[in-house]
């Protein structure tokens, strides 16, 4: 499949709101929330105002139709380890999931940020999320967890 990865522009940084939704884990069996869910402070935390100095965008598109995008930031949600760490999220529409396209746009977010000078970055993830494995192969190791979700970070 053929796909290009580039930085966001700033005009389409309201798509983030789409994989903001999109990067919510829905376990086997379970409906999908209403869309309104990212309208909560916990979840709003990842995009609300983005483009200030730490956050770094990075989306995938094919046939000119962004499929998928990862962002960091430094921000206070429950993957947070400091205020020199960003803060890791990934997403892609259902129809482009386990093509590899994720595992590459996560590598070129991990490139990005050794360029830019960050020394980690971190991530939190439901433990039942098949995402884990990707995660574990791009180099994040589990340093901390709850009953549902692991605390990841990735040595730059």
């Amino acid at each position: 499949m053929d796909y290009k990865i580039r930085e966001i522009r700033k005009y389409e940084y309201p798509i983030l709101s789409d994989f903001l939704y999109e990067a919510i884990f829905i376990p086997e069996g379970m409906d999908k929330p209403p869309k309104s869910i990212i309208k909560q402070p916990e979840l709003q935390v990842y995009i609300k105002d983005f483009g200030k100095a730490d956050d770094l965008c990075l989306v995938v598109e094919i046939k000119e139709k962004i499929v998928g995008a990862v962002w960091v930031r430094i921000m206070n949600n429950y993957g947070r380890i400091d205020d020199k760490t960003p803060s890791f999220a990934i997403s892609l529409y259902e129809e482009y999931r386990n093509l590899g396209i994720g595992t590459a746009l996560m590598g070129a977010m991990l490139q990005l940020l050794r360029v830019k000078g960050y020394k980690q970055t971190s991530l939190s993830v439901q433990k039942a999320n098949y995402a884990v494995n990707m995660y574990r192969k791009a180099g994040f190791e589990v340093v901390d967890e709850n009953k549902e979700e692991y605390i990841m970070i990735c040595k730059l």
